[in-house]
């Protein structure tokens, strides 16, 4: 048997690859969101600039199978954690036992939690209130509104607590019916829960106030179906292209606030460069800013 020696410079070489190999793991419930998804891929792309092998996993909004995934990860000896949509909190064991793993996580779109280096987000009690204002002005400060929610998603509840602020200084808007938005399938969802909201309520509908452009889209849809002579104002967050097109098009959809994921995605892929460097996020939470999509901001002369 004749065995190759390797020259020892390129046995080092090998080995110093080996050892810095990078191995970071996504894990979400939420890919089938299309926010989330652009997060996800925004970061996977960041992540393979620096070297990174990065992994996305999805666990189809099961967050029992999210802590087991998790988990796996941690046995499995990830170099870093980014956990996106969601809240650290309802994997708080699992956050702790990659502390104890010396593995770091990091949030998008999350909410802040011991053991979580960095969450970067949105302000989304700020974009609540600013959704809420936009679109009670567009009312004339008076009338009643549906609203769409998904209190499971921290950033998402923190809005709709916006909205509970701003209600509170226009006592002639009044919440006529809400709902909460199943996931996956909102748009879907939503589409079929306004149907059954119009046919109930009707013409005494002046809003929609949707926590997300999804259900949004959705109550759009509904509503060019069952009341497409209706003068119903619809609003959302996230910029999602499909309700761009519809406030463009000049439908009952009216504005959106747009999220930048892609700059969440590559603040967030900075902080973990440098953590897992052996530096620290430069804070706990961090903001990027939204901007505000109306028929005037896209060009479209609406009647």
């Amino acid at each position: 048997m004749i065995k190759t020696l390797l020259p020892a410079a390129l046995t080092l070489s090998l080995s110093a690859g080996a050892a810095f190999a990078t191995d970071v793991t996504i894990l979400t419930p939420y890919i089938s969101s299309i926010p989330t998804n652009e997060m996800a891929q925004s970061f996977k792309a960041e992540g393979e600039k620096r070297g990174w092998t990065v992994t996305i996993i999805d666990t189809r909004n099961d967050f029992g199978q999210l802590a087991s995934r998790m988990e796996d990860t941690v046995n499995a000896k990830a170099n870093a954690i980014v956990l996106i949509s969601t809240d650290p909190a309802q994997v708080g064991d699992q956050v702790d036992m990659a502390a104890k793993a010396g593995i770091p996580v990091i949030s998008l779109d999350g909410s802040k939690r011991d053991n979580v280096a960095v969450n970067v987000t949105s302000n989304n009690f700020e974009l609540g209130t600013q959704l809420s204002e936009a679109l009670f002005k567009a009312m004339g400060g008076k009338g009643n509104i549906v609203k769409f929610f998904h209190s499971a998603h921290p950033g998402v509840h923190q809005r709709e607590l916006g909205l509970d602020a701003t209600l509170k200084n226009y006592p002639d808007i009044k919440v006529i019916a809400d709902h909460f938005v199943k996931v996956p399938g909102p748009v879907d969802d939503g589409r079929v829960a306004m149907e059954n909201i119009l046919r109930q309520h009707g013409d005494k509908i002046d809003g929609v106030w949707a926590a997300f452009d999804d259900p949004g889209i959705g109550a759009e849809l509904a509503t060019e179906s069952e009341k497409p002579d209706s003068k119903l104002i619809i609003m959302g967050i996230d910029g999602n292209a499909q309700a761009v097109d519809m406030i463009k098009s000049c439908t009952h959809y009216k504005a959106t606030f747009r999220q930048d994921f892609p700059k969440m995605a590559e603040l967030g892929a900075e902080e973990l460069d440098k953590i897992l460097k052996g530096g620290k996020a430069d804070k706990d939470e961090m903001y990027v800013p939204a901007v505000m999509i109306t028929p005037e901001t896209l060009g479209a002369k609406c009647s």
